[in-house]
Order: structure tokens, then sequence, then C-alpha cells
């Protein structure tokens, strides 16, 4: 019977338990926001590529108009 009272009582597994489900919320949390922000950190690379396209054409036009 003491066996069983202190299994009942013993917390230690209670803390790792924990601390794997924090380690499971914040591991999905990252996952979701990289899914979620994946597309609009393309989008801007994106952007800029093209930004950077136009420059360089532009600049490249002065000076062969020169």
């Amino acid at each position: 019977m003491t066996f069983i009272k202190n299994f009942v009582a013993d917390e230690s597994g209670a803390s790792a338990a924990e601390y794997a489900l924090i380690l499971a919320i914040v591991g999905a949390a990252i996952a979701t926001a990289t899914v979620a922000l994946g597309g609009e950190i393309l989008e801007s690379i994106n952007r800029a590529e093209t930004s950077l396209d136009k420059a360089n054409k532009d600049a490249t036009a002065g000076v062969a108009a020169d």
C-alpha cells in the first residue's frame, strides 16, 4: 500500500510531461508561423528582385543614352 501512495504522490514525471507539452506547443507555433510567413517572405523577395531588375535596366538605358 505504501508503494501505491508513493507512486501517486510522486510528481517528478509530471514536470517532464509539462515541459514536453510546452515544447510541443512552442514547436507547433514556430511551424505555423513559418508556413504563414513563407509566402509573404517569398513575395517580398520577388518584389525586391523586380525592383532591382528595373533599376538596373533604367541605369543601363541612361548610360547608353549618354
